[in-house]
């Protein structure tokens, strides 16, 4: 039994700028300013399923926004939720603002919906792309993946300093890899038509290892997208982003990843294990990137 995980946000200077914190077993995060310059990104998979008790949606809404409330994103990108869980966090995120479209269009099937910090960003533009050999197409899936796969996307513009960065929010298939290799060129494809010279973060589950894998190297590869986690500056410790129900396990598969694309530097990264006892938000854990964008 590990027990409770916490998170500690400290106040004071001199603590602020100690090294990360030991609870419990974990490292855990070095605490950050609200004023220092840099974008808090969040990726998160909510685990879709209503499981029985206590894996379902109502007990572990509470420990979803404590996780949230914590590390206060700039901008969120979800995967996997079902329209009652994004209206569950549009009422528990008040100060944010939303984007998103069930893969089967309406409030059908799931979410990929980017989740912004209203005073912090201006939306410019919008828009979703289906995974497929149609992309406009609501709904489609052609390349053999049982569920509908899609991208959410968002331009930005940031109020505090004037720079315009894109998200893009994505989760590709489980089952079929020729989907996921195709989901990853296509993604890649549409990226180089935004707005030369713009930033781009990347948010989303891959289903597919980092480091090791076919997407992987499509999506980091010449032309294309940086892993923050192996470009931060600092970073927490590794743990495996599907974490199964488990306890966490170091140095674990991350199928989770933030990449970026254009002038992004990335100051902290991290992977928050947090649970209460044996409930557990997800049966994921929430990658979460500090970076400082600027315009090419």
């Amino acid at each position: 039994m590990l027990g409770r995980v916490l998170r500690r946000r400290w106040f004071w200077p001199a603590v602020a700028a100690a090294a990360a914190v030991l609870v419990s077993g974990f490292v855990l995060g070095t605490p950050r300013a609200d004023d220092d310059g840099t974008i808090r990104v969040m990726t998160y998979n909510l685990r879709g399923v209503n499981d029985p008790p206590p894996r379902d949606w109502k007990t572990r809404l509470p420990l979803v926004e404590h996780l949230l409330h914590d590390h206060a994103p700039d901008l969120l990108g979800v995967q996997e939720a079902r329209w009652y869980q994004v209206r569950d966090l549009a009422r528990a995120l008040p100060a944010y603002g939303w984007i998103g479209l069930g893969t089967q269009g309406g409030t059908r099937d799931q979410f990929l919906s980017i989740f912004y910090r209203k005073q912090r960003f201006e939306v410019l533009d919008f828009d979703h792309f289906w995974l497929s050999d149609t992309p406009s197409v609501i709904g489609s899936a052609t390349w053999g993946n049982r569920y509908v796969r899609m991208v959410t996307w968002a331009k930005f513009r940031d109020r505090r300093t004037g720079a315009v960065l894109y998200q893009a929010n994505t989760h590709l298939d489980n089952m079929s890899a020729d989907s996921r290799v195709r989901s990853a060129r296509l993604i890649l494809g549409r990226v180089r038509e935004f707005q030369a010279g713009v930033p781009v973060v990347l948010t989303g589950d891959f289903n597919s290892a980092a480091g090791t894998s076919p997407v992987y190297s499509i999506l980091t590869g010449s032309d294309a997208f940086r892993d923050t986690w192996t470009t931060a500056a600092r970073r927490g410790p590794r743990y495996r982003t599907e974490n199964h129900w488990l306890p966490p396990e170091r140095d674990g598969k991350r199928i989770d990843w933030i990449l970026a694309r254009g002038p992004v530097r990335t100051v902290w990264t991290e992977i928050d294990p947090y649970r209460d006892d044996e409930v557990y938000p997800s049966d994921h854990d929430p990658v979460i990137a500090h970076v400082q964008v600027s315009e090419d």
